[in-house]
């Protein structure tokens, strides 16, 4: 890889290391069986929400950083 691939995948990484600190997670929704009587079933939609890590968000934008930072020194 050339050192502009590597700063654009560093500024991609810093992109979502800062959209990652800024939801608190991902939110999706399913449905769930309430009663499975024979002829008889009733459904209910319920929001889950997948949390992302504060830790992982700061090692995704470090890497980045790093990225930016390898890149640049190859591209000189």
């Amino acid at each position: 890889m050339d050192g502009k691939s590597i700063t654009l995948l560093g500024i991609v990484f810093i992109f979502f290391g800062i959209a990652a600190f800024s939801y608190k997670g991902i939110t999706y929704t399913s449905r769930e069986k309430i009663i499975d009587v024979s002829p008889i079933t009733a459904t209910a939609y319920a929001e889950n929400i997948l949390p992302i890590s504060p830790l992982s968000s700061g090692f995704v934008l470090l890497g980045g950083i790093a990225l930016v930072v390898i890149g640049r020194k190859k591209s000189f």
